[in-house]
């Protein structure tokens, strides 16, 4: 496969999951504060921190120094949903996607294709009307909804040559990433106090962030009451859960073998290497630990290593330089 049609398979598997995380992002500030009582009010400014573009947000809108004002509602919504001038936003993800799309048409379903350019003008029609910000969830159940109905329309019609399997290591790198920034939102930025750890708003915010996630149901059968060292082992280590981060990870790596030719434990370049080695010391690492070592420390480490591995899929694999957020 040429590098340049493996590059767009790849990073428009990253967009489309990247805008069905935007999306899931700004639930999880929405349900987060259920059931809280007016003891935690709605807070925009963790979703800008945690996506990573609070310098994006303050030259767009803060003139370089943001204050707490500048983080409302409105302006936090525009700049995660529509605001073509945030890379990262659902509109430029989605117009990166069919962009990527458009160039390597032969070399997907045409299922996908039709699937991505119905979803990039439903965004489209859903930013030019006004009251989609002032009630934003059913357009974001939608962007979800959309997301998913490409991965499965994908999953059943792809063969399984490399072009599918530089789609799931776009798709899952996205995923292990966004995943561990939604157990960021939570754990260390909207608790408002440590000893609130363990207390009933604590649950309901747990409860929540499965919720956000579609991992309340598969949660509930595995372990039954919510407890939050379960869910965090849930989220970040389990190995059937398809939105855990040790699930992503693994899938990556089974597709990065498939590619190089290489057999499990053994390694041909430096992307194959970072990610076995990550995967690994997931494997063998427990809750107690990330625990005990700090969650938010432990989400940091993990994504810096993610970074690591994007670019070195990117230096072993793509020789042209693609368009990427």
């Amino acid at each position: 496969m040429l590098c340049r049609t493996a590059g767009y398979i790849y990073w428009l598997s990253r967009y489309i999951e990247r805008a069905e995380n935007v999306a899931r992002f700004v639930d999880v500030n929405q349900t987060l504060t259920l059931g809280a009582q007016g003891a935690l009010s709605p807070q925009w400014a963790p979703l800008v921190y945690t996506t990573g573009d609070e310098e994006i947000f303050a030259e767009l809108y803060c003139d370089g120094k943001c204050e707490p004002e500048h983080f409302s509602e409105e302006n936090v919504l525009r700049f995660l949903t529509f605001d073509e001038r945030n890379p990262n936003s659902i509109l430029s993800c989605l117009s990166m996607a069919r962009q990527n799309a458009r160039g390597v048409r032969d070399n997907l379903p045409a299922l996908t294709w039709e699937e991505i350019n119905k979803f990039y003008l439903m965004v489209r029609e859903a930013a030019d009307r006004p009251h989609t910000l002032r009630q934003p969830y059913d357009f974001l159940d939608e962007v979800k909804r959309r997301s998913h109905l490409i991965g499965g329309v994908t999953h059943s019609t792809m063969s399984r040559n490399e072009g599918w399997h530089f789609y799931r290591i776009g798709r899952m790198l996205e995923r292990a990433d966004k995943t561990s920034r939604m157990l960021d939102v939570k754990y260390y930025v909207l608790l408002p106090d440590p000893s609130d750890v363990g207390t009933p708003l604590d649950v309901v915010q747990w409860s929540a962030l499965l919720e956000s996630t579609s991992a309340l149901q598969m949660y509930r059968k595995r372990y039954g009451r919510i407890r939050p060292r379960k869910v965090a082992r849930f989220l970040i280590l389990d190995r059937e859960f398809p939105r855990s981060m040790g699930y992503a990870l693994l899938r990556a790596e089974q597709s990065m073998h498939a590619i190089t030719g290489s057999p499990q434990g053994v390694y041909r370049n430096s992307a194959e290497q970072l990610l076995g080695r990550l995967t690994a010391e997931l494997s063998y690492t427990s809750v107690d630990d990330v625990i005990e070592n700090g969650m938010h420390q432990f989400i940091d480490g993990f994504q810096n290593r993610l970074n690591e591995i994007g670019v070195a899929v990117e230096s072993n694999f793509f020789h042209v330089q693609q368009e990427r957020g």
